[in-house]
């Protein structure tokens, strides 16, 4: 049998009696001339791609679409969790090291190695101490914000940025007395630790207070070889308010003498105390500089949250947990420490749910509840799960106990079908809708119920569970002749009916 040669285009081109091929397009040139002849090449249309044309060759249009594909805008979260998630082994709860390890990486007293969403305030105080060094000047600040906004915390940063900054640049470093205002028995005793800190080998006279001898000390010229700088924190500075207000404005009043060594940092919750307990200051012109420190955002509280994880070999929650509870908690107080609570009662959640498996319970905590809840139920939702994570269900039975609400307990307190047409009225209004009618309500309800193998109520009697829903405030329901044509609307906020039944899989899947 003859052997069938390949034929080049141009010969094909000029033999008249070649068969008849179809023309060829322009981005084909770039083919071997002698290759065999085969079927034609698949390719993607070069319309999808912005750096095509007609004169591009195949090959690098294939390329360059697949690169403006995988080349997608990712945020600095979502970044962060990416390169956490994938490179870390799975994390055994059942280890007690690592358990205890987990527990102290989330804890409110441990330090996390880098503060992270508060550069911005840093900078500010420790400039401000720098030019009192250098200007060997004293000075008063005062930081304010909400609880477990990183106040506290970041005057410890600053305190070792300007102990290095001092050695870098030559100057002599301050002393440093750190007050807990809620430890000190009397108020005045502030003045006593700032004596002590600044003579310690100074004897108090009964007839003069510690603070009339501060005020004596600062208002002569030291010797050449005089007293250091002395950066004073007083936290908790709202401890200091007295009926007077003496104690208080004295304190403040110590940095304006002609020859104070004093930089004062009092840290407290209100924004407005300089405004509100210390107006003389104001008048004289003593006002002290005000930095404060906002409340954390859901990407903040993220963030911090990853950086304390980041300590750890292993993965610990489900990115999507920590997203619900960066979320909620920024959504309420924005505070840190919450957070980090959170966190921690969702670990003991798990730590209970293996105590359980462990003690031969067919069933874990969540799927418990939702046995209690539920009494039929389709087997597929009862599944067993590893635990080797702390899971979104895990995340949000930690929430309801620290942000309970009576609306949440509303919701979680009804019987299944009640629940059911709830979550029939959140995916029927996700749609734009305003309102509805109970007939339109009914076929997503009988929807829901066939999916989970569960018999549905009629028509009757699902009226009969809107007028309940209606009156407990989470429907508004109107009035008809027929109950089919009765308008529905909801009363409450998606969010919570998704909070609410987000610790039960089948209404988890069913809300997705």
């Amino acid at each position: 049998m003859p052997a069938i040669m390949a034929v080049k285009p141009d010969s094909a081109r000029s033999n008249p009696d070649s068969t008849p091929q179809k023309r060829r397009l322009r981005s084909d040139t770039t083919a071997a001339p002698d290759s065999p002849i085969s079927t034609p090449v698949k390719w993607k249309s070069p319309r999808t791609c912005t750096t095509s044309s007609p004169k591009t060759p195949i090959s690098r249009v294939e390329r360059d679409c697949s690169e403006n594909i995988t080349k997608s805008h990712k945020s600095p979260i979502k970044k962060l969790s990416d390169s956490l998630t994938p490179t870390k082994q799975k994390w055994n709860p059942l280890d007690s090291e690592q358990m205890k390890a987990v527990k102290e990486a989330m804890h409110v007293s441990t330090a996390p190695p880098n503060i992270v969403c508060r550069e911005g305030e840093q900078k500010r105080v420790l400039e401000f101490c720098q030019a009192c060094v250098e200007q060997e000047k004293a000075g008063s600040l005062y930081v304010c914000g909400c609880p477990g906004t990183g106040k506290s915390l970041s005057m410890e940063k600053v305190k070792q940025l300007l102990f290095h900054w001092a050695n870098e640049a030559g100057h002599q470093q301050p002393n440093v007395l750190t007050i807990n205002c809620t430890s000190l028995a009397k108020t005045s005793d502030i003045f006593s630790k700032i004596l002590g800190e600044s003579q310690p080998r100074k004897k108090v006279n009964g007839a003069t207070s510690p603070l009339q001898h501060l005020q004596n000390l600062y208002s002569q010229k030291p010797q050449p070889s005089g007293m250091k700088m002395m950066l004073i924190i007083a936290d908790e500075l709202d401890y200091l308010i007295t009926k007077d207000r003496a104690v208080l404005h004295d304190l403040f009043m110590l940095t304006t003498l002609p020859f104070s060594r004093c930089i004062l940092i009092g840290i407290a919750n209100a924004i407005d105390l300089a405004d509100r307990f210390l107006p003389k200051l104001q008048s004289l012109n003593c006002k002290p500089m005000v930095v404060t420190f906002r409340a954390y955002s859901k990407d903040q509280i993220l963030k911090i949250l990853y950086e304390r994880l980041m300590e750890l070999p292993y993965t610990v929650f489900q990115p999507q947990a920590l997203e619900l509870c960066a979320r909620k908690v920024a959504a309420a107080s924005g505070d840190m420490r919450k957070a980090l609570c959170v966190c921690r009662s969702a670990i003991e959640m798990v730590e209970a749910e293996l105590r359980e498996s462990s003690s031969n319970f067919s069933s874990s905590i969540v799927e418990k509840a939702f046995l209690e809840q539920q009494r039929a139920t389709a087997p597929v939702f009862l599944e067993k799960q590893e635990i080797d994570v702390v899971r979104l269900d895990h995340m949000v039975v930690a929430l309801s106990k620290t942000y309970k609400s009576p609306i949440v307990d509303t919701i979680q307190s009804l019987p299944q079908h009640q629940q059911i047409l709830l979550c029939s009225a959140v995916k029927l209004f996700r749609g734009g809708k305003k309102d509805t009618n109970v007939g339109e309500l009914n076929k997503f309800y009988m929807e829901i119920c066939k999916s989970a193998l569960i018999p549905p109520v009629g028509i009757l009697e699902l009226s009969s569970i809107c007028r309940v829903l209606s009156d407990q405030g989470l429907l508004k329901l109107g009035q008809s002749r027929e109950d089919k044509s009765k308008r529905v609307t909801l009363c409450v906020d998606e969010a919570d009916i998704t909070f609410a039944l987000q610790g039960i899989r089948f209404f988890r899947n069913c809300l997705q």
